[in-house]
């Protein structure tokens, strides 16, 4: 008598949107590989039973890639092609009631604090003795590490709180523990991540507690970069400028998203700062921390952002000289206190402005690169390329900074750090040979 043969389960994670997401994806992977259970993570085989989609739904165009995606897999599901659709992440949490009605044939949708019931769903158990450790799905030799979960902040374009919750930080233990396990496997770059770094400590430990945490973090052996990105310009804590002085690896870089450079829009956005405090503080940071690369982001198109407004950001963005910038179009997004106001900039204008900002920008860039041309500076090498090793400076996070492109005629070690003597530079990479 023949008996129908039973497929093996395979999971399939695919990610979307931030660092943030990826590391909640590497916690689940984790989790599921600790069961026994057979997981990939983005798989390109398209061989997997089980899907299980971590979605963004931060603004329109992060929510239609979520949409999309979600939607290839229901259309797989439709075709057999795959058993199970799960969905989960910010997208998931926020609109999960709408999204139910719209897209039925999803199997279950989970909010982003959901990990022990989305487990529960999948037949795995959660096991407490893997919490701090995380197969990583980036290459091996950088990680993010997430030290807070959401946000206390009352910015009003924002949907993070919505999302993500208030904020909740990360024991120091916890936090420790998980880096050395990190570096005993090969992890040399540690990239601290939260919806806000500044906050940390707060609720744990009543004060900002940033820098202390850095300044264990610094302890770990095996950690050669220790970088810091999200923080608040509002109530930033001076402190960690001077771990990040005195700390030989920690980082000289500093992302900190800025929005507007228009103390009238400041205060429509609800940041608790003004246009003059925050050049202050850059002043600042960058008198006590020579040589420090600062990474920003603004907003074009806010609701009220006048043709003046807009000037302010332009002249402010042209003195501050930022190392790094990048510049979003204004997203509507519901249940905000900006959506009570209304969208009345069209999105060609908002467009508009977002170029102008990044040509000015890459004219700032271009000639802080062409400063570099002779000097020789320590890469980590991230991957291979049209015959180039692609690497990163001191002065650069994955996937958002500059890269450093060595041809491959020289070799070096995915994963290790080579001197780089810089013989050419363009707006926003470098090109030079290991020396």
């Amino acid at each position: 008598m023949k008996t129908k043969g039973i497929r093996t389960n395979k999971i399939n994670i695919v990610t979307l949107g931030c660092s943030k997401n990826l590391v909640d994806s590497e916690v689940l992977f984790t989790q599921l590989k600790g069961n026994g259970m057979n997981v990939t993570h983005e798989s390109k085989k398209d061989d997997a039973n089980i899907v299980v989609i971590n979605t963004c739904g931060f603004i329109d165009n992060a929510k239609e890639e979520s949409i999309n995606t979600i939607l290839r897999y229901v259309d797989a599901k439709d075709a057999g092609i795959v058993d199970k659709v799960y969905v989960t992440g910010c997208l998931s949490h926020r609109y999960k009631d709408e999204l139910e009605v719209e897209m039925p044939t999803v199997d279950a949708w989970f909010g982003t604090n959901e990990l022990p019931r989305m487990l529960k769903t999948l037949r795995a158990d959660y096991k407490h003795e893997l919490v701090g450790e995380r197969l990583l799905t980036t290459p091996a030799h950088f990680a993010y590490l997430k030290i807070a979960e959401g946000c206390d902040r009352p910015c009003s374009f924002c949907a993070i709180p919505l999302m993500r919750g208030g904020h909740v930080s990360r024991p120091f233990e916890e936090l420790l523990t998980e880096a050395r396990s990190l570096a005993r496997r090969g992890t040399k770059e540690l990239i601290l991540i939260a919806q806000d770094l500044t906050y940390y400590g707060l609720d744990l430990y009543k004060k900002r507690n940033l820098a202390e945490l850095v300044d264990k973090l610094a302890d770990v052996e095996g950690i050669d970069w220790i970088r810091l990105q999200y923080a608040y310009p509002s109530g930033f804590p001076m402190d960690v400028l001077d771990v990040m002085r005195e700390r030989s690896n920690v980082c000289n870089y500093l992302d900190m998203p800025l929005q507007t450079g228009s103390t009238e829009l400041l205060k429509i956005m609800r940041r608790g700062i003004t246009r003059e405090k925050t050049e202050s503080l850059i002043h600042t940071i960058r008198e006590r921390v020579p040589g420090i690369t600062l990474r920003t982001t603004l907003i074009a198109g806010h609701p009220g952002e006048t043709e003046a407004m807009f000037q302010e950001t332009y002249d402010f963005v042209e003195r501050m000289r930022f190392d790094r910038l990048g510049v979003f179009a204004y997203s509507h997004e519901d249940d905000t206190h900006s959506f009570s106001m209304p969208d009345d900039i069209p999105a060609e204008i908002k467009q508009e402005r977002v170029d102008e900002l990044m040509e000015v920008q890459q004219g700032i860039s271009q000639e802080l690169n062409q400063q570099k041309i002779g000097n020789t500076y320590k890469v980590l090498f991230d991957r291979k390329e049209g015959g180039y090793f692609i690497g990163r400076t001191e002065a650069d996070s994955p996937e958002v900074d500059n890269e450093v492109l060595v041809p491959a005629t020289q070799y070096v070690r995915l994963g290790d750090f080579a001197n780089v003597c810089i013989d050419r530079a363009e707006e926003f990479d470098l090109y030079g040979e290991v020396v």
